[in-house]
């Protein structure tokens, strides 16, 4: 499974260590966001890791929702479960939740479709910055503390009306920020396309904090820092 190097398992419980993690988002989803950079201050594992552990667990369900309720740190002891009241619960030790999905519909376990629709969806959803988020903020004349910048994960849900289709691809429909004092929310409207027909859609929620005045110097040199960033990792793994 290609996920068998971004985390390990003792016995119930899966770790995803800093290191782990930072590969998968740098690898698979491109995401070069320094939350999850080993030695961030914050850090904390990305929620499409959480995403990708969930489907090659419980399979790919034709309608699913999940919220993050929590962030990850480094090397926490996860337990993956479905409870009695159906939904699927990311919890510690210590009963914290992490993220919780709601399920419904017609499910696969099939690997290459799960596969390939994980990884469709990590590499639309790794590109939130710059790709989707600094158009949003530039036209809001907002953008996150450029010193601190602070992009969480809030949900994501989606509806399939096939589980078969082959190659799958995200496509970008629509996206708001709605701006409250220094917070941010940002919503991402998608349809899932296979094959020229669009076999469903969804929508995406982020939080962005400590929002300030749009500065586009400083929003420049966080760009060419993200793609700075990207060139060397993509100059290591050649």
């Amino acid at each position: 499974m290609f996920l068998d190097d971004y985390h390990s398992r003792t016995g119930s419980r899966i770790h995803i260590t800093a290191e782990q993690a930072s590969r998968f988002a740098k690898r698979v989803a491109g995401d070069f966001n320094p939350i999850h950079n080993p030695d961030a201050r914050r850090f904390c594992v990305p929620g499409d890791l959480l995403f990708a552990l969930v489907l090659a667990r419980f399979g790919l369900s034709q309608n699913m929702t999940f919220r993050f309720l929590s962030m990850v740190g480094d090397s926490v002891p996860l337990t993956f479960v479905e409870d009695d009241d159906g939904l699927i619960r990311v919890l510690d030790d210590a009963g914290k939740c992490y993220l919780e999905v709601c399920r419904d519909g017609e499910v696969t376990h099939d690997e290459s479709v799960v596969e390939a629709f994980t990884r469709c969806y990590v590499a639309f959803s790794g590109k939130n910055f710059p790709h989707y988020l600094k158009p949003l903020m530039e036209d809001r004349r907002v953008m996150f503390n450029p010193r601190r910048p602070l992009v969480i994960y809030d949900s994501m849900g989606f509806s399939l009306t096939r589980l078969d289709g082959v190659e799958p691809g995200l496509e970008l429909l629509d996206s708001s920020l709605d701006v409250v004092g220094k917070r941010g929310d940002v919503m991402l409207d998608f349809r899932i396309v296979a094959g020229g027909e669009e076999i469903g859609s969804g929508a995406k929620k982020l939080v962005v904090s400590g929002l300030c005045d749009y500065d586009a110097s400083a929003m420049d040199e966080i760009v060419d820092e993200f793609y700075r960033l990207k060139a060397a990792h993509d100059a290591e793994v050649s």
